[in-house]
């Protein structure tokens, strides 16, 4: 991968002062759905006034009304950000994706008249029936449905672009009872899209951590095809490691006012734990027989305790990220687990992104954990924005050629 050589002053994570992602003459119109604190539209934001375009957002919902508040905080501008299930309002049958679209419901045929035209849908259904971090058991589960809710949305608003995220176990067929990454694909084939899908490291989009997500891109005719977009993905990788991404941050605890900054409290104990790992160099990982003893013995949590490294990214940032024993979340040199704005800047945040409306740890946590990374939708609207761009100035040069 590309090592980054970005010079400090232009570091991008570090900006404190928002853009205008609301000024410019043409708007990219997007609709987000279960859009949580918007790092998806961030990404695209930031992708959009890269090549001179201000964003629109007619509409973007999320369930969660803590999310609802931190989204319109970062996305003022936003039209309509509701708190509400989005199968409330794409509320009608998907189909199988070989019969005509079926007719609008009376929900959906208010949205298609208020929302109009836009270039983009995107959202990150919520993935609890995928995730390896839940029992077996509940693989085939309620919320899995919501995945096909995409396709819904897209039949209703006919998108130029759709862009789905999740959990990479999403494709795997032992886990996903219901098959809804098939069946969005048909769906979505039958529309008229070109439709592909791939697991993504997203480190290789310039985030410091090891976080892999599943990535559905549908394109109608006339946008990039997405096989050759994630092609271009993998070619032009970044690497970042934590040093680029926390390494400003380091004592910033010890001067800090707000939960954004201040240190989780730790336990004796894991203070401890912590302290033995800081005095010898070079060790990463608590032995056994200074672990709890729920960790000890023939286990796969080696992570948990474990210490971070700058030179390498973190592991995937969970709302556990506050704490040493839900995973490998100790500082690189520090008795102390990460601060919300050093798992912040790991998601991909910059720092004129505004979590104020989070009250507690708690929310902060979750909101942050269960953020997707802006870079997933800068780094794919980048190039689908590059290639409108040379389609324009072929065709100019075509027509004034004669050809």
């Amino acid at each position: 991968m590309i090592p980054d050589l970005t010079p400090p002053d232009l570091h991008p994570l570090r900006v404190s002062e928002r853009p205008d992602f609301e000024a410019g003459d043409t708007a990219i119109r997007v609709v987000d759905l279960f859009a949580g604190c918007g790092g998806l539209t961030l990404g695209i934001a930031q992708a959009a006034r890269a090549h001179g375009f201000s964003l629109e957002i007619p509409l973007a919902v999320d369930f969660e009304r803590i999310a609802a508040e931190v989204y319109r905080a970062n996305f003022p501008g936003a039209k309509r950000v509701d708190v509400a299930p989005v199968q409330s309002l794409f509320d009608g049958d998907p189909g199988k994706g070989d019969e005509p679209r079926k007719a609008f419901t009376l929900a959906e045929a208010r949205i298609h008249k208020d929302v109009g035209a836009i270039d983009a849908l995107i959202g990150g259904p919520p993935c609890q029936g995928h995730s390896n971090l839940n029992n077996h058991t509940r693989r085939v589960d309620a919320k899995n449905a919501l995945y096909l809710r995409m396709v819904r949305a897209a039949q209703v608003l006919e998108p130029r672009i759709v862009l789905i995220e999740n959990v990479p176990a999403v494709v795997n067929d032992r886990h996903d009872g219901e098959g809804v990454v098939t069946r969005a694909e048909a769906r979505l084939n039958a529309m008229g899209y070109r439709v592909e899908a791939r697991i993504i490291p997203i480190a290789q989009l310039g985030v410091a951590q090891t976080r892999r997500r599943h990535v559905m891109i549908a394109t109608m005719p006339g946008e990039q095809l997405p096989g050759d977009l994630f092609d271009e993905l993998e070619a032009s990788a970044v690497s970042r490691d934590l040093q680029w991404a926390i390494g400003d941050l380091t004592d910033s605890p010890e001067r800090a006012t707000t939960i954004f900054d201040k240190a989780p409290q730790a336990k004796v104990e894991n203070l401890k734990r912590m302290q033995w790992l800081l005095d010898r160099p070079g060790v990463f990982d608590l032995p056994n027989e200074l672990r709890p003893e729920c960790h000890r013995g023939d286990h796969s949590y080696k992570s948990m305790y474990g210490q971070l490294r700058w030179n390498e990214p973190a592991q995937t940032i969970t709302s556990g990220y506050g704490s040493i024993g839900q995973g490998r979340y100790m500082h690189p040199s520090r008795p102390r687990a990460l601060t919300a704005h050093e798992a912040a800047r790991i998601q991909g945040f910059p720092d004129y992104f505004d979590f104020s409306a989070c009250r507690t740890r708690s929310e902060l946590s979750v909101m942050i954990g269960n953020a997707v990374p802006p870079q997933v939708g800068e780094r794919v609207f980048s190039l689908l924005l590059d290639f409108r761009e040379n389609s324009r100035i072929s065709r100019e040069r075509g027509y004034a050629s004669g050809v």
